[in-house]
This record gives C-alpha cells, sequence and structure tokens, in this order.
C-alpha cells in the first residue's frame, strides 16, 4: 500500500505511526519476539496490538465504482451524449419514476417527460457552454416536482457527455404553494376588506359631478390603505377626502377604515378643514402609535367658487380652469397623520364653473428610480388633455400613468367638476341675497324678499310658504342672538331650496325644547319641524351661517 498517498488523509499520531513503519519495516522474527513478552523492555503482547493496530483502509474517491453509486442515489440520473444526446445511462431511481428507456436512442425520443418539461434546449445549452444549466422546480409527468440540473461531461471519444442530475423537490414545492396560496387568500381579504370600506357609491352633491376609481396593487404587492370620500355637509356644501394609510395588508386596511369612518363623524361638526385634521390626527395616535397616513381634506362651497384644504403630508390637489390652465395647491401641508405635535392650517385654491380638480394618491405618480415631481408634473400633462366627463378624465388619468394589473402600489383618485351651467339648465341653479341692515325692521324686509324671489323661481304655494317661514324664522334668530354683519341669501339648485343666515357672533344655536311660558327658544325648532334639514357653523372669517334645506318635488310628482 502506498502510505505516502494515504498519510494525508490520517489524523496526526496514526500518520506520524504510518511514516515510521514504512522507513522501519517489522520483520515477522520481530513480531514474535515483541509478542513473546521476554527479554528486557519488553512489552506485553495485547498492549503491542493496541499501539501498533491499523484503522481498516479507506478507499479512495477515484476508486469507488461510478455505476454502483449512480445506481443507488435516490436523486433521478441519466447519461447522455452527442449532438442529439444519445441516452447512454439511467440509475434505477430515473426508471422507478418513469420506467424503462432504450438506451442509445435519441433523448427526444428516449426521455419523453425531459422535452415535455422544456429540458431539451437546456441540454443544447450545457453542451455548447460547457457550464451546467438548471431548471428550477418543475412538475413531471410523475406528478412529483424536480430541480433538473444539466452538466456537461467531457469524453475520450471527442463526443460531449451531459449528466442529467434530478432532485425530487416535491416537499418544498407543495410547501412553498401552500405559502402562495395562504397569501393569495391573505391579499383577497384585504382587497375585500379595503372594498368594502371605500364607499360603495359616491354621494351626489347639487353642485358637482364626481367620480372616483380604486386600482389595488399587483399580486405582487400587498394592498395598502389608500381611501376616498365624499360628503354633503348641507346648505349646498361638499367635503372631499382622500387618504394614504402607511403599509399594507389587512392591517392597514382596518386603519383606513377606522380613520374613514371618523373623517365621516368628524365631517358632520361642519369645522374647517385644518381643524378636522388635528382631530385626525390624534386618533391617529390613538389607533397605532406606529401607524401614520396622509390625507387631504377639502370643502367646495358653491358661493365661494373656491376650494378650503387641509393637508397632512398628501400630496397637492390639481385644478384644471375653464381654459385649460393646470393649477398646483400650494402650502399650507403639515406632516401626516400620527405625527403630533402640529397645528394644521387652511389654504384654498379657485375652483369656479367649468374647473375639475384630481385628489389622488402616491400610487399614481410615484415610480422607482424617478423623481417624484416629475411625476405630478406628467399628471398636470395629463389633466391639462383630458376633457369630458369626470369618469372619462378619471379613467384617461390612470391610463397616461400607466397603472396596470400588476401596479406595485395601490391607486386612488378623485375628479370632481364643478360644471359651467348655461341655457335652461342655468335656470335650475340661482341665487339671491340681501343685506340685514338696521333693527327688527330688518325681519319684514328679509320676509318680503324671500317672498318675491320664491315667486320668480315659480315654486308651489305649499313651497313659498314654507320658504318665507323659514325665512323668517332664521332672521328672527340671527336679529336676537347675533351681531352684524348679517346677511340672507336664498339658494335653489335642480333638487332643493337652501336659506342661509349669517351674522357676526360665533355662538352656534341649538334645537331645544321651550316651556309654555317661554317667550323665545322655539325659532331652531319651528325650521328644524318643517325643513327637511337644518344646521349651523363657523365662518372662517368669525362669527356663523345657519341654513335650512327643502328637497324640491320632482317634476313628475
Amino acid at each position: 500500500m502506498n502510505f505516502t498517498r494515504w498519510s494525508a488523509r490520517l489524523p496526526g499520531t496514526q500518520r506520524r505511526a504510518a511514516a515510521a513503519r514504512a522507513e522501519h519495516p517489522v520483520t515477522t522474527t520481530d513480531r514474535r519476539s515483541e509478542g513473546s513478552g521476554s527479554g528486557p523492555g519488553s512489552v506485553p503482547a495485547a498492549r503491542v496490538e493496541q499501539l501498533t493496530d491499523e484503522p481498516p483502509p479507506v478507499p479512495a474517491v477515484d476508486e469507488l465504482p461510478a455505476r454502483e453509486v449512480l445506481d443507488r442515489v435516490p436523486a433521478l440520473v441519466a447519461l447522455v451524449h452527442g449532438t442529439d444526446h444519445r441516452l447512454a445511462y439511467v440509475n434505477d431511481a430515473y426508471t422507478a419514476a418513469f420506467g424503462v428507456r432504450p438506451i442509445g436512442e435519441p433523448a427526444a425520443e428516449a426521455l419523453p417527460e425531459l422535452r415535455e418539461l422544456g429540458l431539451m434546449p437546456l441540454l443544447d445549452q450545457a453542451q455548447r457552454s460547457g457550464k451546467p444549466r438548471t431548471l428550477k422546480s418543475r412538475k413531471a409527468p410523475d406528478g412529483r416536482s424536480y430541480t433538473f440540473t444539466c452538466t456537461p461531461v467531457p469524453e475520450n471519444h471527442g463526443e460531449s457527455a451531459v449528466l442529467v442530475f434530478a432532485t425530487d423537490v416535491t416537499d418544498h414545492a407543495e410547501a412553498a404553494e401552500r405559502l402562495r396560496a395562504s397569501e393569495r387568500r391573505q391579499r383577497e381579504t384585504a382587497v375585500t376588506l379595503q372594498r368594502s370600506l371605500l364607499p360603495q357609491e359616491l354621494e351626489e352633491p347639487d353642485d358637482l359631478r364626481i367620480a372616483a376609481t380604486y386600482h389595488p396593487g399587483g399580486t405582487e404587492a400587498a394592498v395598502g390603505g389608500d381611501w376616498y370620500d365624499v360628503i354633503t355637509l348641507g346648505g349646498g356644501r361638499t367635503a372631499l377626502v382622500i387618504g394614504d394609510v402607511m403599509g399594507r395588508g389587512v392591517r392597514a386596511a382596518a386603519v383606513m377604515g377606522q380613520l374613514r369612518t371618523a373623517v365621516r363623524a368628524y365631517a358632520r361638526l361642519d369645522l374647517p378643514p385644518h381643524e378636522i385634521l388635528q382631530l385626525l390626527d390624534g386618533l391617529a395616535m390613538e389607533i397605532d402609535a406606529n401607524q401614520i397616513a396622509t390625507c387631504v381634506y377639502a370643502i367646495h362651497d358653491p358661493n365661494e367658487g373656491r376650494l378650503v384644504y387641509a393637508s397632512a403630508g398628501h400630496l397637492p390637489i390639481l385644478v384644471r380652469d375653464e381654459s385649460g390652465t393646470v393649477l398646483r395647491a400650494d402650502e399650507p401641508t403639515g406632516p401626516p397623520l400620527g405625527t403630533g405635535g402640529w397645528m394644521h392650517a387652511s389654504g384654498s385654491i379657485p375652483l369656479g364653473p367649468g374647473s375639475t380638480a384630481v385628489l389622488y394618491t402616491d400610487g399614481l405618480v410615484e415610480r422607482r428610480n424617478e423623481d417624484l415631481d416629475e411625476g405630478i408634473a406628467a399628471l398636470e400633462r395629463a389633466l391639462a388633455g383630458a376633457t369630458g366627463t369626470p369618469q372619462v378624465v378619471c379613467d384617461r388619468l390612470v391610463r397616461s400613468a400607466g397603472v396596470t394589473a400588476d401596479h406595485d402600489d395601490d391607486v386612488a383618485v378623485l375628479v370632481l367638476q364643478h360644471p359651467a351651467r348655461t341655457g335652461p339648465d342655468s335656470e335650475l341653479f340661482r341665487n339671491a341675497a340681501l343685506e340685514l341692515l338696521g333693527g327688527v325692521e330688518a325681519a319684514p324686509r328679509a320676509r318680503a324678499f324671500a317672498s318675491g324671489v320664491l315667486t320668480s323661481w315659480r315654486f308651489p304655494a305649499e313651497l313659498h310658504d314654507l320658504g318665507v317661514l323659514a325665512t323668517s324664522e332664521l332672521v328672527a334668530n340671527s336679529l336676537q342672538h347675533g351681531i352684524p354683519p348679517m346677511r340672507l341669501r336664498l339658494r335653489r339648485t335642480d333638487r332643493r331650496l337652501i336659506i342661509e343666515v349669517t351674522d357676526g357672533d360665533d355662538h352656534l344655536p341649538r334645537r331645544r325644547r321651550a316651556e309654555p311660558a317661554d317667550e323665545s327658544g322655539r325659532g331652531i325648532a319651528i325650521v328644524a319641524t318643517i325643513a327637511t334639514s337644518w344646521g349651523s357653523r363657523r365662518t372662517p372669517g368669525g362669527g356663523k351661517a345657519v341654513w335650512c334645506e327643502f328637497v324640491l318635488p320632482k317634476p313628475s310628482d
């Protein structure tokens, strides 16, 4: 035996002992004398055997019979050679999986399972490049999943061979499929929750046309917390909301639902936009201190011709005016909801007749490796050329942004138009106003003014009388409890009559039950009884507005 060759494979002590024995071979006589135990310094036989006993020899890898090894490995092995990949060998595991295969035939006929799995090009690539090629987790005709590796093997006859080695990865593939199925179910749950929390039908204000759309992210992206809403505040005013909860999945959708519900509740207080965001900021911190959200809350008042808004870290509102010029809402913009410690402020942007405004989330304009301002600028250009109904504009903006089914983020878009009404349609939208000057004599002047306006608007007698009575009570309430300046405003739309009185006192009236002996306290109760709805709010410059509205009978009624 060649000890020099094997010494590298032995432990330190055994290697040194083997080298010593190679230099000083022991004769049979020496072994007998050592084993007899006689003579000075002799060692007992058992001890000698223990010191000189050698481990059984370990065969070298190149001495192992390759055919026997390949026959016994559990993986599937096949060897093909030549340009047509003639089959030279398959092991027992391969035969057990796919049956007996004819040796010497081209692989295309001898190994049809490889052709079905698309491995024939892989064999060519491995043969030409001289480098291994791998095809991961393919389901074979036997129902199991394998990872195939094609390794080129040089041959002495000038033709290169390719060794096909297939590892059974069925358990891993099934586990991965279960994981993907679980992720799909979670995504479907989040999408269902998200859509159920969004408004199923948008409220339809009298003076605005509105459309909205929501696109969840693609299958590789978890659903986020984008939302939008339209809230009619009464008195002809409308609140418009859009927001985006940071994060993904069911948790983001659930937080979104809580914020949307809170916005609708706070909107009933008819507060300025910045005060609504202030309340939402505190609520967002209570819901989850680690969750933040961006949001824009805007109010449209047809009498003002402007959109008053407040932004909590959200993208700017875009408005295209009647001439086609696109304006971008400027500051103020505060930090996202949930950060706390910030006093939000309200701003405004013109929204006159013929204008279109767009509120959107970052999924519409934000792209990887692109500056966010570039995305907003592209949206401005798209809005400048987008005409038609709000739904048409909405669809065009989404298409221009390249949003597809596999988009990597949620997208929410809210489009509103303040139409310029002309012709017969303009007769259905009218305004009339009267400054309430003087003292108690302002009340009869207000009644006479209201009677004349309602008559000119050709309202039926019953609605005329109710409108005059409501005007009288609201003006009397303002004269008794308010301070100048005072103003009466009548407004009609195609669906309702709105009566509003403003004054300089910011104390809001409330409905209360008047006792028989009370001389006051019945005005608001009367208005609440005869009108379809009523309300009050503080005005931005100080003071308050008290309003009521009557739903007009339909032409068929």
